[in-house]
């Protein structure tokens, strides 16, 4: 029986589906079930964008139905992964293999928290995922809150990340995405209801990605998206959507690390007099001037603590 290789370009739980990328030519796939019980601290122990090997399956078992058996999960370049809402000892990871994410946020409707978004982009750092935010619905709240995104984008670019503003109305950024997802896997995140699959659908506009409504009562998103799943774009390149996400915890990383995925945080503590620095308490912490210098955002600095703090939450 020969053995092939594929990628994964979609999650239904147990059931999947494959392409052997670059060509685009799915067929749907089932998980052998030792593969599954080797991450048993992995909520998914497949995730989109990662690469397999699989065979076809026998005739008589009837467990596959005649699909293909993925048999092997290659070893990822990188992912990205968050710790279970639930349960603490448990990890879920969102995509792997990916070439760029990019973190959908809107300033208002709903809300950005930048607790979150700072979140995913230590995790990013962490595992060497190139983050590029994306400012999206900047035609609802331009005129009144020109002032609240520049300040945004000051807080960002300040870090050393890049922010494209984005409007699926007027079109403003689309090109500048589309342009840059030729020729790689590119994950879209972010919290319900910012735009991501509304976004997907204006880089390209054969593609139907489910698309949601706001919950006025509270400002937030409602979930659509209930799958991982990758799609094809006719400009070149692929892009994962995944589920709006509430939550989002750290995974592998110790408290004393957090700091140096915090760009202008690391740059600056090379100046701290004591090494390591925690940058809370210590006389002679350069992270605390800069931060009392303005030179590092102070919203920047308080998700920083909070980190420390979640962290021991799980300990």
């Amino acid at each position: 029986m020969s053995v092939l290789e594929a990628t994964v370009v979609k999650n239904a739980g147990s059931h999947y589906l494959l392409s052997p990328l670059p060509a685009w030519d799915v067929f749907p796939a089932v998980l052998r079930g030792k593969v599954r019980l080797k991450a048993s601290e992995i909520t998914n122990p497949v995730a989109v964008g990662d690469r397999v090997r699989y065979e076809w399956a026998d005739e008589g078992d009837a467990s596959a139905d005649g699909k293909a058996v993925i048999t092997e999960i290659l070893p990822r370049r990188n992912y990205v992964i968050r710790r279970s809402t639930n349960l603490s000892r448990q990890a879920h990871i969102i995509a792997a293999n990916v070439d760029m994410a990019w973190l959908i946020v809107s300033l208002y409707f709903p809300e950005v928290k930048l607790p979150f978004l700072d979140r995913i982009l230590v995790t990013c750092g962490v595992y060497g995922i190139p983050a590029t935010i994306v400012l999206s619905k900047t035609d609802l709240y331009r005129e009144p809150a020109q002032e609240e995104m520049d300040h945004f984008r000051h807080i960002y670019e300040s870090a050393g990340y890049r922010v494209i503003e984005t409007s699926v109305e007027t079109g403003e950024g689309i090109a500048d995405i589309r342009e840059a997802c030729k020729g790689g896997i590119n994950l879209f995140s972010g919290e319900s209801g910012v735009g991501k699959s509304s976004l997907i659908k204006a880089l390209d506009p054969g593609l139907d990605p489910k698309i949601g409504i706001i919950s006025a009562a509270h400002l937030q998103g409602r979930h659509t998206t209930s799958l991982y799943e990758m799609y094809p774009l006719a400009s070149g390149g692929y892009v994962i959507d995944s589920p709006g996400l509430r939550g989002f915890g750290l995974v592998d990383l110790e408290k004393e690390e957090i700091g140096k995925y915090f760009p202008e945080m690391l740059k600056a503590s090379a100046d701290c007099r004591f090494t390591p620095c925690t940058h809370t308490h210590e006389p002679g912490c350069a992270v605390k001037a800069a931060v009392d210098e303005g030179r590092i955002a102070p919203e920047r600095y308080n998700s920083y603590l909070g980190m420390l703090e979640e962290d021991k939450k799980f300990r």
